[in-house]
């Protein structure tokens, strides 16, 4: 009976496959998505969709002293992330960004109201007052007197900064 000759390899199917390398790389960015979970309050970690399984293991975390048992642990978690819905927690994090950039973009619209006040005192007490209406108009104008006078003077901007915290606590930022 003729030797039979082993099916050469599709070149395709090769191709196909993740090399060893980018298979690790895979695995070192799971890896750093679980330390990223760990990291995170548990409020924060709340909003994610994670298994019990997943959720336990970062419990656990906190509880192993060890360097080397830290290492084990985190290939643990990132064998038990591969089993979670990447997609879904990527959402979630896509969202959090989001806030977050929303959140810069209302604080820098406060600076620049706040610059806006010191600047041109009480004519851009009043702009403010006919967009936001249940704002404090007495406590703007002294806040903003106070900053326009520590600027004059040279002194830390105390003032300012109160101003910038009552219109924020105006906004309810």
């Amino acid at each position: 009976m003729p030797k039979q000759r082993p099916e050469p390899f599709d070149i395709d199917e090769q191709e196909e496959r993740p090399s060893k390398s980018q298979l690790k790389r895979e695995m070192h960015a799971l890896q750093a998505l679980g330390e990223t979970l760990i990291a995170m309050k548990p409020a924060e970690r709340a909003r994610f969709p994670l298994s019990d399984d997943m959720l336990r293991a970062i419990e656990e975390t906190s509880r192993i002293r060890s360097h080397e048992g830290r290492r084990r642990h985190m290939q643990y978690v990132g064998k038990l992330i591969r089993k979670e819905d990447l997609t879904a927690i990527q959402g979630v994090f896509d969202a959090i960004e989001q806030e977050k950039t929303q959140r810069d973009h209302a604080f820098h619209r406060l600076e620049k109201w706040r610059d806006r006040m010191v600047d041109e005192g009480d004519d851009a007490v009043d702009l403010f007052m006919a967009d936001y209406p249940n704002a404090d108009r007495q406590a703007l104008r002294q806040l903003v007197r106070n900053a326009r006078k520590e600027r004059e003077q040279g002194k830390p901007p105390t003032s300012s900064r109160k101003l910038f915290k009552h219109l924020r606590d105006t906004l309810a930022l």
